[in-house]
């Protein structure tokens, strides 16, 4: 009985058994791709688009810092243009007290005081006055309210300014006004 029993676990360990296929491993002349490349392919595939996207991302960001430091850097331009009309009106102030000093001595010095701290204002946030005068008339920056005619200076000369031109951080934040020589 014994033999009989053996004989029966021995075929019941048989049907047990599972057949395992031939995996393409061993076989490599067979078309399909293994598990293993198949996975590194996946892999490299994955590593490439994560690579692709993180530059992308680097490039989003350099590009939205650049833009938030162009946008803090001009966003005082209406301020600034604003006070422009100040220096004006502090310019025009000192040149008439000029003609009378003896009476206004004091109130010259005040207004001129007053011109400077402006002055220093502006260039703290980079605004900076040009003139222009004596050099040609250049369209970017200056805007011909009259031409004269002048023997002394060459035609489109700017001989005379009628409002001042100012620039914050190298752009043109409000023309000059002048006069060219015809």
């Amino acid at each position: 009985m014994d033999d009989k029993n053996n004989e029966t676990e021995t075929d019941e360990v048989l049907d047990t058994e599972e057949v395992v296929p031939e995996t393409t491993e061993d076989n490599p002349e067979s078309g399909e791709e293994t598990e293993p490349s198949r996975l590194e392919k996946d892999f490299l595939k994955l590593k490439d688009d994560y690579i692709r996207l993180y530059a992308e991302m680097d490039n989003m960001k350099k590009r939205a810092q650049a833009e938030t430091e162009k946008t803090i850097k001009f966003a005082v331009s209406s301020f600034a243009k604003e006070l422009l009309g100040v220096a004006d009106d502090l310019e025009r102030a000192i040149a008439a007290m000029q003609n009378s000093k003896e009476s206004c001595a004091e109130l010259l010095k005040g207004v001129e005081l007053t011109q400077n701290e402006l002055t220093k204002v502006f260039e703290r946030f980079g605004i900076k006055r040009f003139n222009h005068i004596g050099q040609k008339f250049d369209p970017n920056f200056e805007r011909v309210v009259q031409e004269v005619a002048d023997k002394k200076a060459e035609s489109g000369t700017i001989i005379s300014e009628l409002q001042a031109g100012y620039t914050i951080h190298d752009r043109i934040l409000r023309e000059a006004m002048v006069i060219v020589a015809r």
